[in-house]
């Protein structure tokens, strides 16, 4: 495929890498400057939306409007109900989703759009705290909110100077702090993100159990005296390409894997007499069956194993395998 000729010497004459590792720079410096914006209003926002009884409700106008979608999902996903509020739609109605005990967060780069200059007196009639994500701390918005949090950029991404890029990212950035902030405030646990991702590959990493999966298994195991053909059987039918070796008080002793019986056939050994006790592994990889399943995961990843024993109470309860994982999309 021939590329086109243009695309050899754009425009200041650089090349498409070139182009995007400028963009990401640009974008990069925008971010880095946020860090000298964190101040005293910063940190008084965080405790009033902490404090709030009711939710976060986050408007904006064009693509500031977008980011404040994202940023209210990630409240929501980390503990901080909030809802989003078209700036326009506002205006005509949609003013009433905003109840007494809510935080109203109005973002917009200029803080002198239209649709946000006759947004903003209304959210003050209603007395709600009103916290500003503003790239110009001298705007109409800025002047009248109760906090400000500033993300002004010097330039935008867009040769132009146009295209909202630099800009946006700073405050995708800044609701990302915001919520940080909050989750540390409330405490907010692994065990409460799983609660409100219970579906997806991540829902599964947070709350799915090695016992979801290793009951679904069969549970081969032979005793420490059984012949190597019992071994062999129990491994073939079971289909694990494995076997525990159990004591009489169902103790895990041993492993016997169908790799440990093909090395040990390249050997020169008499394999008609050959019991369990002598061709297992006596330190065999375990799991307790209430831990999760990644962490059987990371575990075959560390010992560079598919299989690992599940046990309970020190008793010997069946086998996870890669394939349980893989199956789940865990991996």
């Amino acid at each position: 495929m021939k590329l086109n000729p243009n695309f050899a010497a754009l425009k200041h004459g650089m090349n498409i890498q070139q182009i995007a590792r400028q963009t990401i720079l640009q974008e990069a410096d925008s971010i880095r400057q946020l860090l000298e914006y964190i101040d005293i209003d910063f940190e008084k926002a965080i405790e009033v939306i902490s404090s709030c009884k009711g939710r976060v409700v986050i408007s904006g106008i064009g693509k500031s409007a977008i980011i404040a979608q994202k940023i209210v999902a990630t409240l929501n996903s980390t503990g901080t109900p909030a809802i989003f509020m078209h700036a326009a739609d506002a205006i005509h109605g949609d003013l009433g989703v905003v109840r007494q005990e809510d935080v109203v967060i109005i973002i917009s780069k200029s803080g002198e759009s239209p649709e946000i200059k006759v947004l903003v007196p209304l959210v003050k009639n209603f007395g709600n705290p009103l916290i500003a994500i503003v790239g110009n701390k001298t705007s109409y918005l800025a002047s009248r909110a109760d906090y400000v949090l500033n993300t002004t950029v010097s330039q935008e991404a867009c040769p132009h100077n146009l295209a909202p890029t630099c800009s946006t990212t700073a405050q995708l950035v800044m609701g990302d702090a915001i919520s940080i902030c909050l989750m540390e405030l409330k405490g907010f646990s692994s065990d409460d993100f799983a609660k409100f991702h219970p579906g997806g590959t991540l829902g599964k990493k947070l709350y799915m159990r090695v016992y979801d999966l290793y009951t679904q298994n069969e549970k081969p195991a032979v005793y420490a005296n059984q012949k190597l053909k019992e071994v062999i059987i129990e491994i073939s039918q079971k289909r694990l390409g494995v076997t525990a070796v159990i004591d009489p008080e169902n103790k895990v002793i041993g492993i016997i894997t169908d790799g440990d019986i093909r090395r040990m056939m390249e050997k020169d050994f008499s394999l008609t007499e050959m019991h369990a006790s002598e061709i297992m592994n006596h330190h065999p990889k375990t799991i307790e069956a209430e831990q999760l399943a990644v962490s059987a995961l990371e575990a075959m990843r560390n010992f560079e194993i598919t299989q690992l024993v599940v046990v309970k109470n020190n008793q010997y309860e069946g086998i996870i395998h890669l394939h349980d994982l893989i199956r789940e999309g865990l991996i």
